[in-house]
């Protein structure tokens, strides 16, 4: 539709019926407008899968890899495919607007959602989220870029007032955000947090850089409940409030708009944008049929075992999970998107394990082996079509003549996460299926609406009129005699019962308004009760319904635990009696999620132990490290190899296989800097104080902070960039600098591949100026290509370096400039390994 087409529509909508379209019409969707053709625009949560509208377990999703594993390709064009999924998906789904990508930085290893992020770079975050975007809209479904801007913690993230110079924030956070906007995003979502005095949703920079400098012609939508004002906001470049039906705006902006407190002319600006965003996504049809819901989703009926027998296939935690008419070619995209993603940290002739040498078998450890992590937490989650732990993923893979040994271990402390009740240990109590029976009661007790479940967490249940209880019921079956912990999370008046005695019963008021822990995560409250295996119990838990207090319902279960020392003796056992043992180390659940930071980046308890005690029993040990950030890794430089694999997606079983197998090669490269202690990080601050989180760092962040530091302080365990492959690789010599169209340079770097198989190697360039009269990080990465070649093969990468990382911003010029002189380029594969050298001479005027 043309912007004249859209002018016509916007005429004909008088000043109520503007006003009532910038508010949601409910958590997920906008309002229609049948006057001019506008249907609900319906939304969902990012980046790793497409939930849908909705939180019910019932409805699956592709589960991509975690986004820090999409920032460690350095494949735009894979990344552009993997937004085509996404696309895909929405589209399935009836969403009409992916919230993501996340843009905000790397700048804290302990930041909750650096899973969440692609990279502590600017410039590999902006080309990556860019790809994401072209991907995704490529499919007439609109991308967010978020979170606009330099929201990069988690600690007080809806007050907390981030303070940095205008340098800062343009050559590091507004970078990637700039970089979405040159990639035709749709919209950009304001964040929580202030920057410097100001909330995102009032604050200037909505209106410049983004809507002038730049140029964005799309809508500016709020995280949810991040419009806080009326007048404020709604004279701010803030197009729409979201969620609905209530809010600040509404009625509030309808009388500031009448009494002329609000100019007419800026609510006019929001409506032809959300126009705009409706012709493009296909919801804007002048003369069509009424509005309608956008779709109309069916629970998955695969989703759970039919037979209400608890056999060892249905209690096996590792079985793949779902719906199995998934498309062969999702599969394979999401599987070989984890392989190239995953990131060989160490190798010590130990990768990749030939198959015919494993007369022993292979012995498979770590409690993560089983039952891995393959998301982060908080509003990015998504209920997976299945999950391909690593143990199955390697015996599907070695088959039934390699022996496959599996000890858990010792089990780490979950950090406060605990596992949903489902259908390993539950039954609902009326079907005898698998899992929980969800009811919803009015004030007498009687039941409004009643529905089966597959697990205990029960996050957006029906509230039917007349609401005032949400139950949950299951007849738990224990396999282990001894003493269980029952877990109930939410709000308000709690109460849990077994055969009928109360374990909890209290009110739990909200110690936070974050929308995270409200209606995501709330947190448990457990009690402890001595259970005998074989001997099923009935269990129910309620909550009470308050305003203020959401309507998640999460029922918990956790067996006890097995004793360390004989679990830990038996893993050791296993490792010694094997040809290979392949440790599954990682984070748990109460770790590495939207709504906090962490504190630490030690591995949840005994983990570390365990690794120690097999690397000291088989030399030949693979210590996989499943987690989304920086963790750190004493064992490191004992271990035979060291492989990570990030948060993998639902596929990420099947792609460990291949790349333990030589069937695929670890592709990824570090998209961040990799510290070997905590206390060794160069910037870890994440808590205000007095509300205040000053960037102190400014300009150097990442490897620019530990470069800054130099020789006098610790060197990381991993630099940005580092990752091994399963060949080897020569960097030969760096060609002259060609000038390109736009100001910019093409740099030819010629590398040899001087391994036994065919590789793939990623070409970094950096860019320093240590004379340089402005301060400047000590260097900085300008531009990366990537290179394949078969054995003894060389071959030439074409590196292009934009003319902006030739330019710093100027303060005083209010505007990007460049200081006349010569530039050194330096060339390699990580930014602690660049050895080759060359210049760009840069002109007056340029």
């Amino acid at each position: 539709m043309r912007d004249g087409d859209v002018e016509l529509l916007l005429d004909k909508l008088d000043p109520e019926q503007r006003v009532r379209l910038l508010t949601g019409a409910d958590t997920w969707r906008t309002r229609p407008e049948p006057d001019v053709g506008l249907r609900e625009i319906v939304f969902s949560d990012g980046p790793a899968g497409v939930r849908g509208p909705g939180w019910d377990e019932r409805f699956t999703s592709a589960l991509l890899p975690s986004p820090t594993a999409l920032g460690a390709l350095w494949d735009e064009d894979r990344v552009r495919r993997l937004g085509e999924l996404l696309g895909d998906e929405a589209r399935r789904k009836g969403v009409h607007v992916v919230l993501a990508p996340t843009l905000n930085l790397h700048r804290s290893p302990l930041a909750g959602r650096h899973f969440e992020c692609f990279s502590e770079d600017p410039l590999l975050a902006g080309r990556t989220g860019a790809a994401l975007i072209r991907g995704v809209q490529s499919r007439g479904v609109a991308a967010t870029a978020k979170h606009y801007v330099a929201n990069d913690s988690e600690t007080e993230r809806l007050t907390v007032d981030v303070r940095l110079d205008e340098r800062v924030l343009r050559e590091l956070y507004l970078a990637p955000f700039e970089a979405a906007v040159q990639a035709g995003v749709w919209l950009v979502m304001s964040a929580y947090n202030k920057v410097n005095g100001v909330t995102m949703s009032e604050s200037s920079l909505l209106a410049h850089p983004l809507k002038g400098e730049w140029g964005f012609d799309g809508v500016v939508v709020s995280d949810w409940g991040g419009v806080r004002s009326t007048v404020a906001s709604a004279v701010a470049a803030q197009d729409l409030a979201m969620p609905g039906p209530r809010g600040p705006w509404g009625e509030a902006l309808r009388d500031a708009l009448a009494s002329g407190r609000v100019p007419a002319e800026a609510v006019e600006d929001k409506v032809r944008r959300l126009l705009r965003l409706a012709s493009r996504v296909g919801t804007l049809v002048p003369g069509g049929n009424p509005p309608a819901r956008a779709s109309t989703l069916v629970p998955d009926p695969a989703r759970v075992p039919p037979s209400g027998r608890l056999d060892a296939s249905e209690s096996a935690p590792t079985a793949v999970r779902g719906d199995a008419s998934a498309p062969d070619a999702l599969r394979r995209e999401v599987r070989g998107a984890a392989a190239a993603s995953f990131v060989l940290l160490e190798n010590r002739g130990v990768l990749p394990l030939d198959k015919g040498a494993l007369g022993r078998g292979v012995a498979v450890t770590g409690v993560h082996a089983d039952e891995p992590r393959v998301q982060g937490g908080g509003s990015s989650e998504v209920f997976p079509q299945r999950v391909v732990s690593p143990l199955d993923g390697l015996r599907s893979a070695l088959g039934p003549h390699v022996r496959v040994a599996y000890e858990a271990g010792p089990v780490p402390e979950s950090g406060g996460g605990q596992v949903p009740l489902g259908a390993r240990y539950a039954r609902d109590p009326e079907s005898g299926a698998p899992g929980v029976r969800l009811r919803v009661l009015d004030a007498d007790g009687a039941v409004l609406c009643s529905a089966h479940q597959p697990s205990g967490r029960v996050l957006e249940p029906e509230l039917p009129p007349g609401a005032h209880t949400v139950e949950l019921a299951a007849v738990l079956h224990p396999d282990t005699s001894g003493t269980w912990t029952l877990g109930l999370g939410g709000f308000g008046a709690l109460r849990l019962s077994v055969d009928g005695t109360a374990l909890l019963d209290g009110v739990f008021p909200p110690e936070t308004a974050d929308p995270a822990v409200i209606h995501v995560r709330p947190p448990q409250h457990t009690a402890r009760i001595a259970l005998t295996a074989g001997r099923p119990v009935r269990v129910v838990a309620r909550r009470e319904l308050a305003s203020g207090t959401g309507r998640a319902t999460v029922l918990t279960a956790a067996p006890p635990l097995p004793g360390r020392a004989e679990a830990l003796a038996a893993a050791v056992s296993a490792a010694r009696a094997a040809d290979v043992a392949v440790v599954v180390v990682g984070t748990t659940e109460g770790g590495e999620s939207e709504g906090f930071d962490r504190t630490s980046l030690r591995l949840p308890s005994l983990q570390d132990e365990l690794v120690a005690e097999i690397v000291r029993a088989n030399p030949r040990t693979v210590v996989v490290v499943n987690s989304g950030g920086p963790v750190e890794l004493p064992w490191r430089e004992a271990a035979g190899a060291v492989l990570l694999t990030w948060f993998p997606g639902q596929e990420g079983g099947h792609a460990l296989a291949d790349v333990l197998l030589g069937r695929a090669e670890p592709g990824g490269r570090l998209p961040t800097t990799w510290p070997a202690t905590l206390a060794d990080a160069p910037v870890r601050t994440t808590r205000p104080t007095d509300g205040r989180l000053p960037y102190e760092e400014g300009l150097h962040t990442g490897h620019r902070a530990w470069l800054r530091r130099g020789a006098a302080g610790p060197a990381p365990a991993y630099w940005f960039g580092h990752g091994l492959g399963y060949t080897t690789w020569e960097f030969e010599r760096l060609g002259a600098p060609e000038p390109t169209p736009g100001g910019g340079y093409e740099v030819p770097v010629i590398l040899h591949n001087t391994g036994t198989r065919r590789g793939r190697e990623v070409v970094q360039l950096h860019l320093t100026r240590p004379d340089s009269a402005i301060e400047r990080p000590v260097r900085w990465l300008a531009g990366w290509a990537s290179a394949e070649a078969e054995p003894g093969e060389r071959v030439t990468a074409y590196v292009r370096i934009p003319a902006r990382a030739l330019q710093h911003w100027s303060p005083q010029a209010g505007g990007w400039t460049a200081e006349p002189g010569r530039f050194t380029v330096l060339a390699g594969r990580s930014a602690g390994d660049l050895p080759l050298r060359g210049v760009i001479e840069v002109g007056a005027g340029f």
